[in-house]
């Protein structure tokens, strides 16, 4: 069980660190999301016994989380900007291929619920009206999160931002990345990321205010989420797929959120070679699940 949850969570890092899917799909797809939910909402309001269970449970999936985050960070921020319209290509790949395993999976749900339409149409218009109107991208010149940009009110901005996109990371659907792309910081943030690893400590205020908005939303939004999963499912995973679907633009508007801007992809700088790798690796992670629940069924009764 110790590197099938070291697998799990690396799988989840890569997720969590390209905008498209989800650490929470991936989860999902790989079948330990209700464990994964359920143990961080142990941490945070469960009794000692819980807390114990679900602390052991998420320390297998974060060893390889941190492993698959930081190799992720490293080599993303080399080939991120030279290969932006490429890397994008394949994020899209992500969603388009993640939408239907999402709305396969809660078929009967939507079906039943499909008044509850509304919802994916409210998601679509957020994600849309949050990618034009962010104060990052509308700007159309360099940005970076070193210490002598941050203001107070950018730094309440960064704070925002990381915990709106740790919210993500529980939900089935749109990834932490696809937000802080959303919000025009998926880059800086990443770069900033590789600065510190790399000691270089002008950009180590972001990370710290970044990394306080990550806790917040972690307490903040786990029982939430949570409970609107269980109370008001239809509505949510209505809501959840149409994230998902206005994250295309999101990602289409992506390369204009680079420290040097460039326009947005369209069909000249598509790559279709890419979008089919990515089209291609989420069905691929779902026969992964297949595999390795056999083997533990393997491992359980032998």
């Amino acid at each position: 069980m110790y590197i099938l949850n070291f697998i799990r969570g690396f799988c989840m890092a890569l997720a969590d660190s390209v905008p498209g899917v989800s650490g929470g799909t991936i989860a999902f797809i790989l079948g330990f999301y209700d464990n994964f939910v359920n143990s961080l909402n142990n941490i945070i309001s469960g009794d000692k016994i819980g807390r114990i269970n679900a602390l052991k449970f998420l320390t297998k999936i974060g060893v390889g989380w941190v492993v698959g985050f930081i190799l992720s960070v490293l080599f993303i921020t080399t080939i991120f900007e030279k290969n932006i319209y490429e890397i994008n290509s394949l994020f899209l790949g992500f969603i388009i291929a993640s939408i239907p395993i999402i709305v396969k999976s809660e078929k009967k749900t939507l079906l039943s619920n499909n008044k509850n339409i509304i919802f994916l149409i409210i998601g679509i218009i957020v994600v849309c009206g949050i990618t034009y109107f962010n104060p990052i991208t509308s700007k159309g010149h360099s940005f970076s999160v070193r210490a002598d940009n941050l203001s107070l009110a950018f730094g309440a901005y960064i704070f925002i931002s990381g915990m709106i996109a740790i919210s993500a990371m529980v939900l089935p659907g749109i990834s932490g990345s696809t937000i802080l792309l959303i919000f025009g910081l998926y880059t800086p943030i990443l770069n900033a990321i590789k600065q510190v690893l790399k000691f270089n400590f002008e950009y180590l205020p972001s990370i710290i205010i970044f990394g306080f908005g990550i806790l917040a939303g972690i307490f903040l939004t786990v029982r939430t989420v949570r409970s609107l999963l269980r109370k008001f499912r239809a509505q949510t995973i209505y809501c959840i797929i149409g994230l998902m679907i206005g994250s295309i633009y999101a990602v289409i508007m992506g390369p204009t959120s680079l420290e040097i801007p460039k326009p947005p992809m369209n069909p000249a700088t598509f790559s279709i070679v890419f979008f089919a790798i990515g089209c291609t690796l989420v069905p691929a992670l779902e026969k992964l699940k297949v595999i390795l629940e056999k083997k533990n069924i393997e491992s359980i009764t032998t």
